[in-house]
């Protein structure tokens, strides 16, 4: 699932490319464009050159020196580079065809999809960058929030760019159970969860993944019988708001248990 790290990646695959004549758009499966048609996204499209692309959380922002082009990915999407002649992938969706090659669109369940020139009514709910947070920003953001820590750090109007894998990462770095209520956590534990975001986003940017390292949470959850890299304690693991969570019971105990 494409989270901050990803979308991240696929922006320095624009950014290669920015400056280059749009040379044509081909539009394989209009089921991915939201509120534009094939024919108005080729012809606003058409003739223009991608300018330097930013992100925020999950969204790719593309100004075209005029026309601003707006990506998500949903849970299977992605944008890469090929050679014209390169055969495409049936799950390529939209094609931007430039000189020397083309940036293909591609996702296999088209949840989410492209849109165009609405960046302020698409982007207005969001929440700050998951990038940009500070401490007191994160203590703020939490304070108030009734609900439980998971599901606060995955919504997007709280936080921006955070996916399932680096929410579930962040806790567990910072010893925080997932299931706490997100205005319960003290002085301490914020900073502990603002330190590990800061570190875990740093490093997955790089690798433009959460990458499944033997020393991380993510290298462990998808075993057949998965336990804690760090203390070999079996992992929990449910259902919360729809999405799957894993912790460590013994590194990120319930309010109340600690030292026990």
């Amino acid at each position: 699932m494409p989270e901050l790290p990803d979308v991240e990646g696929f922006r320095r695959v624009l950014a290669e490319h920015s400056g280059e004549p749009i040379t044509g758009v081909a539009v394989l499966d209009a089921g991915v464009l939201r509120g534009v048609t094939a024919r108005a996204l080729r012809d606003a499209l058409r003739g223009h050159r991608f300018e330097e692309p930013r992100r925020h959380g999950k969204w790719l922002i593309a100004p075209a020196g005029g026309p601003v082009l707006l990506l998500h990915f949903g849970m299977t999407g992605s944008l890469t580079w090929h050679g014209a002649a390169e055969p495409r992938h049936r799950h390529d969706r939209v094609v931007w065809r430039l000189p020397d090659g083309e940036l293909r669109y591609r996702d296999m369940r088209k949840l989410q999809g492209v849109h165009l020139d609405d960046a302020g009514e698409v982007l207005g709910d969001l929440g700050p960058d998951a990038l940009e947070v500070s401490r007191r920003d994160l203590a703020g953001l939490l304070s108030h929030r009734r609900g439980r820590l998971k599901p606060t750090l995955t919504d997007q109007t709280v936080i921006a760019g955070l996916g399932n894998l680096l929410a579930d990462e962040i806790c567990w770095r910072a010893r925080v159970n997932p299931l706490r209520t997100a205005s319960d956590l003290d002085a301490a534990e914020v900073a502990s969860l603002h330190r590990a975001l800061r570190r875990v986003l740093r490093d997955s940017v790089e690798a433009e993944r959460v990458p499944p390292r033997r020393t991380w949470l993510t290298g462990a959850r998808d075993r057949p019988d998965p336990v804690c890299p760090r203390c070999g304690t079996p992992l929990c693991s449910r259902r919360v708001s729809g999405r799957r969570t894993v912790w460590c019971p013994a590194c990120q105990p319930a309010r109340g248990e600690r030292g026990r």
